[in-house]
């Protein structure tokens, strides 16, 4: 029988985060549901929000992304994230209970019920819905067509090696929120943002994925890691070489300059050099990788700031 980490701490949470030394203790289940003592998905969805805004700058002349914009963004990144995440564990709950690495979450470990779950889930979409609000009207419909691909993402993994391109769809949204606020429309650049974001995705879920292979065969859950095995590799190649392309393509419809170029230049040695250093049979190489793509996805967004700040 596998021993649960020490007060209720989740299994690949830091030691050192900040809930489990200083939260209060009752809150600190809502939070590990939340995620919130793992940050890295919250800055993943965040990112291609940013971007977008950052690409709606340099087409519209801006010397800066629009500050409501990203403060928004930032809100809505950590509710919603924490909100899929909790809604996740609510379908997932069982398969949690199987998996090594999971089942120290809240819900498996009888941290808190199913109820009470669901309750803060409420909560979380309340926050969501009022950053959703508070944006213009078509950036809105833009935000609630979104909804449908967050509520059959849980359920991939049971129907498909794909689950990770149903997350690319839902965390590659915010490519399209940005300029969506900003212009009341969308184009090609943010489409062709959206589809980088997509390819991204899919490249570094895969890696988060290997962490969990035998454990998903042993349940009967698909991953692309499975699927991909000892191809993960060159697929992973190609992957973060369409997102590449893509972010050219998506700076180059904005009308960017250099810099906007020298931001995806830097995204694609970051890519490299996580397609060269993986290690599929290494899980805490693998769950390193993953959490290295913040720094990756916040060079794409420097260089979009950059770019509208500095360009002559």
């Amino acid at each position: 029988m596998t021993t649960q980490p020490a007060h209720g701490a989740v299994a690949d949470a830091l030691p050192s985060n900040w809930v489990d030394r200083r939260a209060p203790a009752a809150w600190r289940p809502y939070l590990r549901l939340a995620r919130a003592d793992r940050p890295i998905g919250a800055w993943l969805l965040f990112w291609p929000c940013a971007w977008s805004a950052g690409l709606a700058a340099v087409a519209s002349g801006a010397s800066w992304p629009n500050f409501w914009h990203l403060a928004l963004f930032a809100i809505g990144s950590i509710a919603m994230r924490g909100a899929g995440c909790a809604y996740n564990d609510l379908v997932d709950r069982d398969i949690d209970a199987q998996v090594a690495r999971t089942r120290s979450r809240p819900l498996p470990s009888g941290q808190i019920t199913a109820k009470q779950a669901a309750l803060f889930l409420a909560a979380l979409l309340a926050v969501g819905l009022a950053v959703l609000l508070a944006l213009p009207a078509f950036a809105i419909l833009v935000g609630v067509c979104s909804v449908l691909p967050v509520a059959l993402y849980p359920f991939m993994k049971r129907i498909t090696w794909w689950p990770q391109a149903m997350l690319g769809i839902c965390f590659g949204w915010g490519a399209l929120m940005g300029w969506a606020a900003t212009f009341h429309e969308l184009s090609a650049a943010p489409f062709a943002l959206h589809a980088a974001a997509f390819l991204w995705i899919i490249g570094y879920d895969t890696i988060y994925a290997h962490q969990d292979k035998e454990d998903d065969a042993l349940v009967g859950v698909g991953s692309t890691a499975l699927l991909f095995g000892e191809k993960t590799r060159p697929i992973l190649a190609g992957f973060y070489a369409g997102a590449v392309a893509l972010l050219a393509l998506a700076a180059h419809a904005a009308g960017g300059g250099a810099l906007a170029f020298a931001g995806v230049a830097a995204f694609a040695a970051h890519l490299c050099w996580q397609t060269v250093r993986l290690d599929i049979d290494d899980p805490a190489l693998c769950l390193k990788l993953f959490k290295s793509n913040r720094e990756a996805g916040a060079l794409v967004f420097l260089g979009l700031v950059a770019d509208a700040a500095l360009r002559f």
